[in-house]
């Protein structure tokens, strides 16, 4: 570290000609597009990436600096936020993957730039476990955009990097960071208005998930592109000479949709590409902001209507009612010569910035950039919504939740006061009452749409005026659950729900102490859900919430346990018989030091045996023996990988084997454990075994590769019964997939 500062403080750092024109563009680049540089800031973040890089590279071969000047440049280029993002963007990697820690990068900088370096760190910690899914790495990942915004805008010029880049990669893992991008990293640049960048990382990923059909789309567009480029010329040129005549200065031109809406399109609609015929817009950019930039747009969709017959269902205001990311545009779709439509996108620089830019163009338009900015915190609103829902430890649930708001259609509902609010399409009235407060949703006994009383589950339209009627007697509906859309709406339920259901099952777990104290009956708790499993019931929890809610008869419970006391008093009385039978060849077994076997049915001390060392086996273990020429007894598991030689071709030296009851003896068992390497896991497996389970190791062997350990314990145990509590309890370790029982090399017939 020592190192790293005396190259920052001076000029000892020799870096190669081209990633110096690199930076150079980069610097240049800020110029342009930040509203203020740093520019020693930036040359010094450059600085201590390289160094710590040095000896890095990427999958491709290239020198590893490369990748972090490729995402700074995107991040300039495509977000334009600032230039403590240009200088996280730099060093997004180096706390991760080097030697250089938070403490050195805030001694060194500031804290500002650390928290946001600690903020990606986090976040890909939660890519690590492979399994973006899990409900814990999707709330990482959110704790992390939270910390500050800058987070996620270097993780998507990071993720589109890698995305361009990810043909040196192994199919496998181009499918799974492809998969992981199209379901996570593209619908929250969606949310967060970055269209373009939402658009690239689409069409990377359909080149990896569906290659054929983006094969064909990308063919089918060459082959089609003279076609359709005259088609737009001829479209274009007079609506070009009709606004310049009318003074309006602009930008006018044809695209095509991203090959992603394309191949949605074809699946939707079920069409080759052939049929699908709205694959291109035309957009207008004009100059001009403010209000006398709307002024325009609606002037310049006055000419269109006038040159071009338009479809009126097709027609979108987005500029009097913004979508939540900030977009704002006109969108009119007009039947074109030949007959075909043509969707047209108006629109002024501005707000055509803030389209391709997101929620990053508005600092543009602000006297003072604050990252602080109360815009910015409304718009991550929905973000602490969920990372606040105090029942979002269920990971189907949250992880559904989560999605449910990156790309959902937005619809605008009306308060009669003329209030505005957006909501997902599909939206109910509860949860329109849910977003006003969460009182409202909670007291919601009806609504108005319109004027007009509408069920609770109807689906507003964009446009609807509705009206909340509440009651402080009402409380939600268990039912709610079923029809509501929105994260707010399905938390504040369903923690009202489970809040509900605690509040029974304690109140019945109270009914039922009352009852067996009356009846002179004491159970402990693992007795009581034997119980609770005997009358049908999943779990005791359910059992005390049927007794609270009134759904089941307490009196019934009191029958259960006394029948289940008797049984329990003759199995004793049983177990205490058989014991008795016993207790001789036990007392022998146990005074010999070795353990007692039943030999074709007799129990015997006398006889010399041995156990296996090719397959280990343990009381419980379906057993045999094997007669040895030296008089011996060799004791083999039934699953031996020697068994079936043995068995088959010394059938007149097998002897049946049983265990007697014994304790107190110690046999050799051996396990195979795999899982994700991270730091503490042998410490956490020694801790579980050795101390947790008073269970002594005789050898432990553990190799690791790409982040993924395997490890071989060889163990002392009593039984096959203490051996499978092992295995319970090591697979509930964190980090740990898998734990199985394996036989040492070796043949000891």
């Amino acid at each position: 570290m020592i190192e790293a500062s005396t190259i920052l403080k001076g000029n000892d750092l020799k870096v190669e000609t081209q990633y110096l024109v690199l930076l150079d563009e980069l610097l240049e680049l800020c110029r342009q597009n930040l509203r203020t540089v740093d520019e020693e800031f930036i040359r010094k973040a450059f600085r201590l990436s390289y160094w710590a890089h040095r000896n890095d590279r990427r999958a491709s071969g290239e020198l590893y600096i490369a990748h972090p000047l490729a995402v700074a440049r995107i991040y300039v280029e495509q977000i334009g936020f600032d230039d403590v993002g240009v200088a996280a963007a730099l060093l997004h990697d180096v706390v991760e993957d080097t030697e250089i820690s938070l403490e050195f990068i805030s001694e060194t900088f500031d804290d500002k730039l650390a928290q946001i370096i600690d903020g990606l760190t986090k976040m890909s910690g939660a890519f690590e476990s492979r399994d973006i899914t899990k409900a814990e790495n999707v709330r990482k990942l959110m704790l992390s955009m939270a910390s500050d915004i800058r987070v996620i805008f270097v993780k998507f010029a990071d993720r589109l990097h890698n995305m361009q880049t990810l043909g040196s990669l192994p199919p496998h893992k181009q499918f799974r960071i492809a998969s992981e991008t199209l379901n996570l990293f593209a619908p929250l640049a969606h949310r967060f208005g970055f269209h373009s960048l939402k658009n690239q990382l689409e069409d990377l990923c359909l080149a990896y998930i569906h290659p054929d059909e983006y094969h064909e789309i990308t063919t089918g567009l060459r082959n089609t592109q003279r076609d359709r480029e005259q088609y737009i010329a001829g479209f274009i040129d007079p609506l070009r000479e009709r606004l310049s005549e009318d003074g309006f200065t602009f930008d006018i031109y044809g695209r095509s949709k991203n090959l992603y809406s394309i191949y949605r399109k074809m699946t939707r609609q079920d069409k080759p590409l052939q049929e699908i015929y709205d694959i291109f817009a035309i957009r207008i950019v004009l100059e001009g902001d403010g209000s006398k930039g709307k002024e325009d747009c609606w002037r310049v969709y006055s000419i269109i209507t006038d040159l071009f017959k338009p479809i009126p269902e097709r027609f979108r205001d987005f500029i009097s009612v913004p979508k939540s990311n900030g977009y704002q545009s006109l969108h009119t779709t007009v039947f074109g010569p030949e007959g075909r439509r043509v969707e047209i996108q108006i629109r002024t620089q501005e707000m055509h910035e803030i389209a391709e830019k997101g929620v990053a163009a508005h600092w543009k338009y602000k006297e003072q950039v604050n990252s602080d900015d109360k815009e910015m915190d409304e718009l991550l609103t929905w973000v602490r919504d969920l990372l606040e829902d105090p029942e979002s430890e269920n990971a189907t649930e949250f992880v559904r939740d989560f999605r449910l708001n990156l790309y959902d259609e937005e619809i605008y509902i009306f308060t009669p006061r003329g209030d505005l609010f957006t909501l997902p399409t599909g939206a109910t009235p509860v949860d329109f009452a849910y977003l006003v407060h969460t009182q409202v949703g909670f007291h919601c006994i009806g609504a108005k749409v319109n004027g007009k009383m509408v069920p609770l589950s109807y689906r507003l339209k964009s446009g609807d005026q509705v009206e909340i009627i509440t009651s402080k007697k009402q409380t939600p509906n268990p039912d709610w659950i079923k029809f509501v859309v929105t994260q707010k709406a399905r938390s504040r339920i369903r923690h009202w729900i489970n809040q509900k259901r605690r509040e029974a099952q304690t109140h019945g777990r109270e009914v039922w102490e009352k009852r067996a104290s009356r009846a002179n009956i004491s159970l402990t708790d693992s007795e009581l859900a034997k119980i609770a499993t005997r009358l049908k019931f999943p779990n005791m929890e359910q059992l005390f919430y049927e007794i609270g809610s009134g759904l089941f008869d307490v009196n019934d419970l009191i029958k259960s346990a006394k029948a289940s006391q008797r049984e329990e008093e003759e199995a004793r009385h049983d177990e205490d018989s058989l014991r008795l039978q016993y207790e001789t060849f036990l007392d022998s077994a146990q005074s010999s030091g070795k353990p007692a076997l039943l030999i074709d049915g007799e129990l015997h001390t006398d006889i010399a045996t041995d156990y296996a060392t090719c397959c280990n086996p343990i009381p419980g273990d379906s057993v045999f023996g094997f007669l040895s020429r030296s008089g011996m007894i060799k004791i083999h598991r039934v699953s031996c990988r020697n068994a079936p030689n043995l068995i088959l071709n010394r059938a007149d030296r097998i002897i049946s084997v049983d265990w007697s009851r014994q304790k107190d003896v110690q046999f050799v068992a051996a396990l195979r454990v795999m899982g994700e390497d991270r730091v503490g896991i042998l410490s956490d497996l020694t801790q579980v075994v050795s101390k947790n389970l008073k269970t002594n190791i005789r050898s432990i062997t553990i190799s690791t590769d790409d982040g993924v350990f395997e490890g071989n314990l060889v163990l002392f145990v009593s039984d096959l019964d203490h051996l499978r509590r092992l295995i319970d309890r090591i697979k509930r370790i964190e980090g740990i997939h898998g734990v199985y029982r394996f036989e040492e090399q070796g043949d000891d017939s």
